[in-house]
């Protein structure tokens, strides 16, 4: 097994051209449990924890720019007012110690619908951009997401940032697992709600092949609030339209039985979620 370490982003997109099965380091939160356990022999590595351009993150035009080498530990002391739906998910992701090594890159890159940063990340909006020596290019990332673990990386290119939305109003995500803490999720939802667009995002994480928006309950909550000029009264959500919502967020999913829980289980987990997300934003939107 080849090891690459670049000091650059330039260099490390050079040697991804010469080495394009090199397999990228950022936290090894996810590579490192393969190796450990002989899931998975790379013939190359490509530690990119020296490449500082990774680590930065700044601001454009009523977005954030994030480096994909970002730590949950610097986007919670750095961004959670900015990014709250996005903090809220980096506080469950593992320990202090798992917090410190791993990155929105790495959860980018490892695609699997229960990275806890997803979610959040797909009710935001959020766009992934990515580049090779021949040039960079950015997609959404309901494009970058293509399957279960799989991406929509060319062998040759790296994901270099996220593009993130700074919240406009209350974001709001919930985890279920099999304990409270230091858990993979049973499955997932995030919930963003932008009041100056009038617009409502959505993300289900875990119950699917990829993280997915819940379409029809953006669609269905966007009417309803319109209908009753609820953005304008800061009125209280009728119960008949959050539990209409809850039911549209977990038709949205398409679960399996695994050693996690059952399919049944993640669609009323997601009821729940769906209805307590809901109830959480729209409360602090109130302002209660």
């Amino acid at each position: 097994m080849r090891f690459l370490q670049p000091r650059t982003l330039e260099e490390a997109l050079e040697l991804k051209t010469q080495a394009p099965e090199a397999v990228p380091l950022a936290g090894g939160t996810d590579l490192m449990v393969e190796l450990n356990f002989d899931r998975r022999r790379p013939e190359a590595i490509m530690d990119l924890t020296q490449v500082a351009e990774l680590r930065q993150w700044r601001r454009d035009d009523g977005e954030l720019v994030i480096g994909s080498g970002m730590t949950y530990t610097r986007l919670l002391a750095e961004l959670d007012r900015e990014l709250p739906g996005l903090a809220i998910a980096s506080r469950t992701v593992g320990s202090p110690q798992i917090r410190n090594r791993g990155t929105l890159g790495g959860n980018l890159g490892t695609a699997s619908a229960a990275g806890d940063a997803l979610p959040p990340l797909v009710a935001a909006g959020a766009s992934i951009e990515v580049a090779s020596r021949q040039g960079s290019r950015t997609l959404a990332i309901t494009d970058f997401l293509v399957g279960a673990k799989r991406n929509a990386l060319e062998p040759d290119e790296l994901i270099t940032a996220i593009r993130v939305p700074v919240a406009r109003g209350p974001q709001q995500f919930s985890k279920i697992g099999s304990r409270n803490a230091m858990v993979i999720a049973v499955c997932s939802f995030a919930l963003n709600l932008n009041p100056q667009a009038r617009q409502v995002g959505t993300g289900i994480g875990s119950a699917g092949p990829v993280t997915v928006r819940a379409a029809a309950a953006e669609g269905f909550l966007q009417d309803a609030l319109e209908e009753g000029r609820l953005w304008e009264s800061h009125a209280e959500i009728p119960d008949s339209a959050s539990v209409r919502f809850a039911e549209l967020v977990a038709e949205a999913a398409s679960p399996i039985d695994d050693v996690r829980g059952t399919a049944s289980y993640r669609r009323r987990a997601l009821t729940v979620m769906g209805r307590r997300t809901l109830a959480w934003a729209w409360g602090e939107y109130r302002g209660l």
